[in-house]
């Protein structure tokens, strides 16, 4: 793809355009850092933004306003995740890296490009990875080579070490707001009332609103879960425990399935919270509007702000080794209990 010098390159991300004019920037003035973290909830773009960034670094377009140009050999295999000096580290089953993944990654950034300006490595969730772990990378960050970049991905920055943090350009994400998400979902043919939904029900994630568009299991899951919760708060303490046991075993060891729903029930309860104070315009789950108000009619505001507080100290407990059987049993138990 042919560039222009006052033409601007497409990196194809969505609600951050401050963040890809200062990488951009970088690259024009020939001053890109050596290390980067780049934070936000999950789905928000944090490894849209890394890959494209990646493909800008290597991309063989004459023109550097034209990279990413997403026709050339780097750019095209990069955005496949099959280039050789693309360096994407991962936890195995779905665990943090290890220790010995982050050697592997410093020992192999270490060495020359096989055919590219820069060898690239991007480490998604550094902020799950164990602190012992994350001081395996002082030495490259002290002492980076000149033709290495390493781009590391948080969603929480308070559990990234400091001694990390001071050592990179940090670029914090914001979630993406409601109607630019609603705008992308009609773009893509989405009717109007459902990319209006979809979009509250994002919170600002432009990558969970894309996905749910294209794969109508999201939404029938995320359903399902609220209909589950409804299940769970009118049901009295030995129900709520079964309920609590047939989801263990369903989640299994997945903490990152018990995540997803337990964002749906946060999301769920501050609508109800919202209801409890009349502020009745602004619910996330609107489609679920006769549901929020029958729930919001039983609870005393303080109730559902501790149901919130609660549904948020059990997402924190899922970076420890907290048993998610008894997370659950004590979570369902805290939940308000309503009358009748």
């Amino acid at each position: 793809m042919a560039g222009t010098k006052q033409s601007k390159a497409d990196w194809r991300v969505i609600g951050h355009d401050w963040a890809v004019d200062f990488l951009r920037k970088g690259l024009l003035k020939g001053r890109s850092r050596h290390a980067y973290l780049i934070s936000g909830s999950a789905s928000l773009g944090k490894m849209t933004l890394a890959r494209s960034f990646a493909m800008a670094l290597n991309c063989q377009a004459a023109e550097p306003q034209a990279r990413p140009c997403w026709q050339c050999r780097p750019c095209k295999f990069i955005a496949n995740e099959s280039d050789p000096d693309l360096l994407l580290a991962a936890g195995q089953d779905g665990a943090p890296l290890r220790i010995d993944a982050i050697r592997q990654v410093t020992r192999l950034l270490a060495l020359k490009p096989y055919a590219a300006r820069y060898r690239v490595a991007i480490l998604p969730d550094f902020d799950q990875v164990a602190p012992l772990a994350q001081d395996a990378l002082l030495k490259t960050l002290e002492e980076p080579a000149p033709h290495a970049i390493l781009i590391l991905l948080a969603g929480n920055i308070e559990s990234v070490l400091p001694t990390i943090r001071s050592r990179v350009q940090h670029l914090p994400l914001k979630p993406v707001p409601t109607q630019l998400i609603a705008a992308q979902l009609t773009s893509r043919g989405c009717p109007d009332e459902q990319a209006e939904l979809i979009a509250r029900l994002s919170s600002g994630r432009i990558g969970w609103a894309l996905s749910a568009w294209e794969d109508d299991s999201l939404l029938a899951f995320r359903a399902e879960m609220i209909d589950l919760l409804c299940e769970i708060v009118a049901g009295g303490r030995l129900q709520r425990l079964k309920i609590a046991d047939e989801l263990s075993k369903r989640i299994g060891k997945d903490k990152a399935l018990l995540r997803r729903i337990l964002e749906y029930w946060t999301t769920y309860w501050r609508d109800a919270l919202l209801q409890c104070c009349g502020h009745t315009g602004l619910l996330c789950n609107s489609d679920r509007r006769a549901d929020i108000d029958a729930l919001a009619a039983q609870l005393e505001t303080s109730a559902a702000h501790a149901a919130i507080t609660a549904t948020r100290a059990a997402m924190s407990a899922l970076s420890t080794n907290a048993n998610l059987r008894l997370l659950l049993d004590a979570l369902f138990l805290d939940y308000p209990r309503l009358a009748g």
